[in-house]
């Protein structure tokens, strides 16, 4: 890629940096005053930093490393501190985003992407509720600006380098491994995007020496991570039966886009993809790292079904190339636009166990409130019968019972799996066969397993509000070995 001939391409710093750190700043402070649960997500999160290891059920591990050490530097699991990587993370990812801007397309345009980037409503949500797209966006963005450096300068510490913070992005999240294949057709498309043979060797050399002790774990457990992918993917294990042409499926992706990267800015992306042979090879080179992975997303999305998110890692070279080249009247538009959303979400955290939309007992933010409640229910009847084990199936009530339960005393178990497992609490934690005893069982069902048919439900609970309302669980006092026998 061209190097920046502007000589004061490298005064963005001090600007973009007031500008992000303003920003973080003022969402650490609303984080501090957030109400919302922990979600399902996060709280498997929290976990998996409480067990260390080189993978998990469903993702790869830095997410859980990360959170396991700021929890230990505070000295505190409350939610503030396992959500404070998040706002962090961003707001190093704007300024990398910045770094690269600023060598493609100088200082001005530098600080324009650090401050859009950093009010995307995808970033927004993102810094009140932590997740593996959060982790990886820093160490995507360092690969984003090492490869730019590689194709300006070369040097096999550059390569490494690159290789490395591609291999991190990896262990963060396996939507990394878009960026394999946006650079190939890069190379193929732009002759100042192909890099010299040895220097994209060490890149893949460290990127696999990085990602080597997630792979070897993944092949000790049977690969599952790439087992949960494929059941993303469901139409892949087998096309024939599941795979389908479901046009309004990708309409919706598409819709929620605009949603994601924002209305101006997700339009500007198309019409610079329409314009791409007039765009130059700066951008060109961008949208080659963005496009791609939208496309990807969008054949899932027409054969199965993809979630709005699923595209994210789009965004980061997107945002480099849609934002300076919005004129000034369609790039008001989107700080306006974007900017309101950056606010409206940290604080809809804020209130988010009081704000309601018709009657009072339909919350906005519903699935955020209610978890520990709920979890706290279960406790409490758990003690009341003298019990010290809690059984049941539902991944939602053991991803809140492991963190609102963590210093409770009790044992918490998923149902035995029969088969492979569907979630990590049924891979990690299933009733042990010979537990003595009897458990608190939770169940959507009023009737008791076969194996203790006839009993009735101790309780029922129905909450009235979050998100947990319109659902009834019952407890049942049932034998350890019930679902032994």
């Amino acid at each position: 890629m061209p190097k920046n001939a502007n000589p004061e391409h490298h005064l963005w710093l001090m600007p973009a940096l007031a500008l992000v750190g303003a920003i973080t700043a003022a969402r650490l402070v609303l984080l501090w005053f957030n109400r919302m649960d922990l979600f399902v997500d996060e709280a498997q999160y929290w976990l998996w930093g409480q067990e260390l290891a080189l993978g998990y059920y469903s993702k790869p591990p830095m997410i859980g490393w990360v959170i396991r050490a700021v929890t230990d530097l505070a000295g505190s699991d409350a939610p503030f501190w396992v959500r404070l990587p998040a706002p962090l993370f961003h707001g190093a990812t704007a300024l990398i985003l910045g770094a690269a801007a600023a060598r493609l397309f100088g200082a001005r345009a530098a600080v324009v992407v650090a401050a859009g980037y950093a009010t995307l409503p995808m970033v927004a949500l993102a810094s009140i509720l932590i997740s593996t797209d959060t982790i990886m966006f820093p160490f995507l963005a360092a690969a984003l600006l090492g490869y730019l450096h590689l194709l300006e300068r070369g040097g096999a510490v550059t390569a490494a380098l690159t290789g490395v913070a591609l291999g991190l992005a990896f262990l963060s999240k396996y939507a990394a491994i878009y960026y394999l294949i946006c650079a190939p057709l890069a190379a193929v498309a732009l002759p100042a995007a192909r890099p010299r043979v040895a220097d994209a060797l060490v890149v893949l050399a460290l990127f696999g020496l990085v990602i080597s002790p997630n792979i070897l774990w993944n092949m000790q457990h049977g690969f599952t991570t790439l087992a949960h992918t494929l059941d993303n993917a469901d139409w892949v294990r087998d096309p024939g039966a599941r795979a389908g042409l479901h046009f309004g499926r990708l309409a919706e992706f598409l819709g929620a886009q605009f949603a994601v990267f924002g209305p101006v800015l997700f339009g500007g992306l198309i019409w610079l993809a329409l314009r791409a042979r007039q765009a130059g090879s700066a951008r060109q080179f961008l949208l080659l790292f963005a496009l791609p992975v939208i496309a990807v997303v969008c054949v899932q999305a027409l054969l199965s079904k993809a979630y709005a998110n699923w595209a994210a890692a789009a965004y980061l070279a997107g945002s480099v190339a849609v934002l300076p080249w919005l004129t000034g009247r369609w790039r008001a538009a989107s700080f306006a636009l974007n900017g309101a959303v950056a606010l409206a979400l940290p604080l809809l955290g804020v209130f988010a166990d009081s704000l309601s939309y018709g009657p009072k007992d339909r919350l906005i933010a519903a699935r955020h409130v209610g978890q520990a409640e709920m979890s706290r229910a279960i406790i409490d009847a758990a003690r009341t019968e003298g019990l010290n084990a809690i059984v049941t199936g539902n991944r939602d009530l053991l991803a809140d019972l492991f963190y609102t339960g963590r210093d409770s005393g009790l044992r918490f178990f998923a149902l035995p799996p029969q088969g492979r497992a569907p979630h990590h609490y049924a891979l990690k934690y299933p009733l042990p066969a010979d537990l003595p005893g009897d458990v608190l069982f939770v169940d959507k069902s009023d009737t008791a397993p076969a194996c203790a048919a006839g009993r009735a439900p101790l309780a029922a609970v129905s909450p009235e509000r979050g998100a947990h309302r319109g659902k009834t669980w019952y407890f049942h006092r049932l034998p350890a070995d019930c679902w032994a026998r």
